[in-house]
């Protein structure tokens, strides 16, 4: 056999392992609303040949290479235990295993026993409240997690009636997205119910201008979440009329909060979330992005001061081109210039993040770019640091760590923005870019504000339901010394 043939073979082996890992990655999450993933990148959705590109990408990363017939069997002894709603690293079991030895199918049992899974979430109804870029993305997010019905469920959007055929032109937007692609799956419009449904969720459409006069209960939802999505009330003052509807329980801002609000930030202060607040703020995108990596350095070097530039996508809130707009510079055209603007997230950080209060300072430039922004921390540090140790360090928190959700790392010198498009991290170190003298460095974090922050909006609505999953096996410290 020559070399051709037998590369040939060895892939077309590669790809029937992969293969028989489809249908089992899906029923776990379907009828067990199990997550699985590889050292934090999940398998759900991913083709065979993303089966194996994640593989490789976990060799890439600094571990050993994972076979995918110890990933395969982690899954099949995943299905016969058939543990309930879990977030479960199967490289992680794999390389734990191979430290302990013994028989694979009774480490997998000890690691669910240890981790106490065998409880299900209760159902708790979600209303959108705004169906914008944020919105809709929590939409695909929320559906895809449907699972066999428990946890989270999105039972209804709240919008102003744009037009005649407004529900289908919502049904549209979900369904494709310039950004972020076509909607996975299946999306129509119920018109006499005034539902759209997606991968069969009903998802009630309720047209409303005011957030206190909804009767939810009328539709079936009790208890609810409401995630406000249009930034149009900001304080608890304002946010407090959704809970004036029969239905509302809590709410939850997808924008920075003012006055007492609370600004959670997952991973940072998501324990802070007490059963008694009914109002809630996720914070930004940026604040979600550049806190984690700045807790990560903070704890092993000790941050002095430092200054956060953003460069970020132009959002919705500006002209595409020249016209009259209240704030400064963004009425000049957002598809043909860069503006400077202001950005309240550095200190933002301090809500979630107390320890940096009065350390950080901000500024922005919007780009024209439509997704993915990129933010450049400027930081002057207690201790002396590497440009080796400090990439290895946040190399392995994205790997291992409690902020393991929340932060990724890379290196390459051929990624560009567009390559992040649809990341589930808040913000992605890039290694290659970290400057590092002496006690002065220059982080380079990138984050899809859109996607990214959508997902730790998620994280949040998890915890605030009670129904974030039990993590397989527990994450690691870890340490600047290893």
């Amino acid at each position: 056999m020559n070399d051709f043939a037998a590369r040939r073979d060895d892939w077309m082996a590669r790809e029937e392992l992969a293969e028989r890992m489809i249908p089992l990655i899906g029923a776990l999450t379907r009828e067990r609303e199990v997550v699985t993933s590889l050292h934090g990148h999940r398998l759900l959705g991913l083709s065979t040949t993303g089966i194996l590109e994640v593989h490789e990408r976990v060799a890439q990363l600094g571990h050993a290479e994972l076979a995918l017939e110890d990933t395969l069997a982690v899954l099949e002894a995943l299905r016969e235990l058939a543990p309930e709603a879990a977030s479960i690293d199967v490289a992680r079991i794999v390389e734990d295993h191979a430290a302990a030895g013994g028989d694979l199918r009774a480490h997998v049992r000890a690691a669910l026993a240890a981790a106490g899974t065998g409880r299900t979430a209760e159902r708790t109804d979600v209303v959108l409240y705004g169906f914008g870029r944020i919105g809709r993305l929590l939409a695909r997010i929320l559906i895809a997690h449907t699972g066999g019905g428990n946890g989270l469920r999105l039972r209804a959007i709240v919008v102003r009636r744009g037009s005649e055929n407004d529900l289908v032109k919502r049904a549209s937007l979900l369904l494709r997205d310039s950004v972020h692609g076509r909607f996975e799956g299946s999306v129509s419009v119920d018109e006499e119910a005034e539902q759209i449904i997606a991968n069969g969720t009903r998802i009630q459409v309720i047209y409303s201008d005011d957030p206190g006069t909804i009767d939810y209960t009328a539709y079936g939802i009790r208890d609810a979440i409401v995630v406000d999505n249009t930034g149009r009330w900001r304080d608890e003052e304002g946010l407090s009329r959704h809970l004036r509807s029969t239905g509302v329980a809590r709410v939850l801002l997808t924008a920075p909060g003012k006055g007492a609000l609370k600004n959670i930030v997952h991973g940072i202060n998501h324990t802070d979330i007490a059963d008694e607040d009914r109002i809630l703020s996720a914070a930004s995108c940026t604040t979600n992005a550049i806190t984690p990596v700045l807790k990560a350095v903070d704890e092993a070097y000790g941050i002095v001061r430092g200054h956060v530039e953003t460069v970020h996508s132009f959002t919705n809130d500006q002209n595409l081109i020249d016209n009259f707009h209240k704030g400064d510079r963004r009425g000049r055209s957002a598809v043909l210039n860069m503006v400077i603007t202001e950005t309240g997230a550095a200190k933002a950080v301090a809500r979630a993040l107390p320890e940096l209060a009065g350390k950080l300072t901000g500024s922005a430039i919007r780009v024209p770019t439509p997704d993915v922004s990129l933010a450049v921390l400027h930081l002057s540090l207690e201790r002396p640091a590497t440009k080796d140790e400090l990439n290895d360090y946040l190399r392995r928190v994205s790997l291992h760590s409690k902020l393991r959700q929340q932060i990724d790392y890379v290196e390459s010198p051929e990624v560009v923005s567009t390559d992040f498009v649809g990341s589930h991290r808040a913000g992605i170190v890039d290694g290659l870019a970290t400057i590092a003298n002496d006690k002065d460095v220059v982080l380079y974090v990138w984050y899809d504000n859109e996607y990214g922050y959508s997902c730790q909006v998620v994280r949040v609505l998890e915890v605030m339901a009670g129904s974030h999953p039990v993590v397989v096996p527990a994450r690691r410290e870890v340490t600047l010394a290893g």
